[in-house]
């Protein structure tokens, strides 16, 4: 998913979805529109190494270029942040028209159009295979880090999907944290009776409108037939008529009961945030890199949690979607690449793997005892383990058209434009077209 595919919020000192300024200068302002002239360093940007990244992975990508520079004086770097939707137009029009960054965000896989396999196919990023930490990327991540057997992504590791939850306000409501799905509807009528909204949801964030459908797939779809994804891709499968339809029966459910804050279409993933933070909502269903959006919106760290989305009704046999986080690659058409390659391998090491991936609720790709997770994530590691976590689904669509066709056709079915199999079909639809 541009975790994807999702259009990540920052951690900024500013508006989201305005400038997010990182230290002094402003370096890369004439390659780039007002939304993403953030720049450190000083002086012009010739010798640089220009980095263009998502908002929601500034603080480890500064963390990181600070480290890598007390090891390798007189290297400069000019960096610039946004949002999802933003950084993905930019950067895709700057590397068609020849005046890319030299590392940039990408994403796992092929479902948006800054995907690692978008890229690769149009001969728009550099290969990463001679690179050591590239040996130790599990083979079953092949799909979301590689292309034709090179690689070209570099992520930290992968994030879940689950329910981010406010404690205090299920105390309140004496209710604790559902294993099933029924149990989850009867959570929801209660709090709903106790006068606060069950799950805060932000529709008019498009991104976001796709996390609860991911929730409720690996249940509806991947615990009956692992092997979906592949039928879809040779054709003897459709999201009409699949168990996706199960899914969106049940995310229009929750609406249909009342479940969701009024008007979710009109609310905002900053607004979702602040509602679960405050109290005022219960619950959110969101990824897990961007907990600490909540945690630092809420009074206190503590009062947040999360669990597995229980979309299924066997609390034994849950499955969850856990997908490789957004990361960066090397343009090949980058006028620093053997520096920005150098700045991948330094991001490659073990103890950088594990701050990155700290730094954003992530499971690392390889792990050693050095490495510390995320205690919050402690109840989806056994899901995971169990083989019972399925990368987010845009990861194995085959173009770029089908997510945004996800988007529309959840916000839809929300406003009432469209049924579930009328959604499916626009969804068949973005599939059916060639890349």
């Amino acid at each position: 998913m541009s975790t994807g595919s999702r259009s990540q919020p920052d951690r900024g000192t500013v508006s989201r979805r305005g400038l997010l300024r990182v230290g002094g200068g402003v370096a890369a302002a004439a390659a780039l529109p007002s939304v993403l002239t953030a720049c450190s360093g000083s002086g012009g940007s010739g010798g640089k190494i220009r980095v263009v990244g998502v908002a929601d992975e500034q603080k480890p990508i500064t963390d990181l270029i600070a480290a890598y520079r007390k090891g390798h004086t007189g290297v400069s770097f000019s960096t610039s942040f946004a949002p999802t939707d933003q950084v993905q137009t930019v950067v895709r029009t700057q590397l068609a028209g020849g005046n890319a960054p030299d590392v940039h965000v990408l994403y796992p896989g092929s479902g948006s159009a800054m995907s690692m396999v978008e890229l690769a196919k149009a001969d728009l990023l550099t290969d990463l295979d001679d690179q050591a930490w590239t040996k130790t990327i599990p083979k079953s991540f092949d799909a979301a880090y590689r292309h034709d057997g090179k690689t070209y992504l570099y992520s930290a590791g992968s994030s879940v999907i689950g329910t981010i939850y406010n404690k205090k306000v299920f105390a309140d409501a004496g209710v604790t944290p559902p294993k099933t799905w029924a149990e989850l509807l009867d959570v929801c009528g209660t709090l709903k009776s106790k006068g606060v909204v069950p799950l805060a949801l932000g529709a008019q964030t498009p991104w976001v409108t796709q996390l609860i459908t991911y929730a409720l797939v690996p249940n509806a779809v991947y615990a009956k037939d692992p092997t979906f994804d592949d039928q879809m891709a040779s054709g003897k499968a459709t999201f009409v008529g699949s168990g996706w339809a199960d899914a969106m029966g049940k995310y229009q459910d929750l609406q249909k009961r009342g479940f969701f804050n009024d008007h979710p279409d009109g609310t905002t993933f900053e607004q979702q945030t602040s509602m679960v933070a405050t109290g005022k909502a219960a619950m959110a269903v969101q990824v897990s890199s961007v907990l600490s959006n909540f945690r630092q919106a809420a009074k206190s760290p503590d009062d947040l949690g999360m669990f597995p989305f229980p979309g299924g009704d066997d609390a034994a046999n849950l499955w969850i979607p856990a997908g490789i986080v957004v990361g960066l690659g090397v343009s090949a058409r980058a006028k620093n690449a053997a520096k920005g390659k150098a700045f991948i391998e330094f991001l490659g090491k073990q103890e950088n793997i594990n701050a990155w991936a700290a730094d954003v609720s992530a499971i690392p790709f390889s792990r050693d005892s050095s490495t510390k997770i995320d205690p919050v994530l402690s109840e989806f590691l056994p899901i995971i383990d169990a083989n019972h976590a399925v990368p987010f689904m845009d990861q194995r669509w085959p173009n770029a058209e089908v997510q945004p066709a996800h988007f529309a056709a959840v916000q839809d079915l929300l406003a009432g434009k469209t049924d579930v199999k009328g959604a499916l079909a626009q969804m068949d639809k973005a599939y059916g077209k060639k890349s």
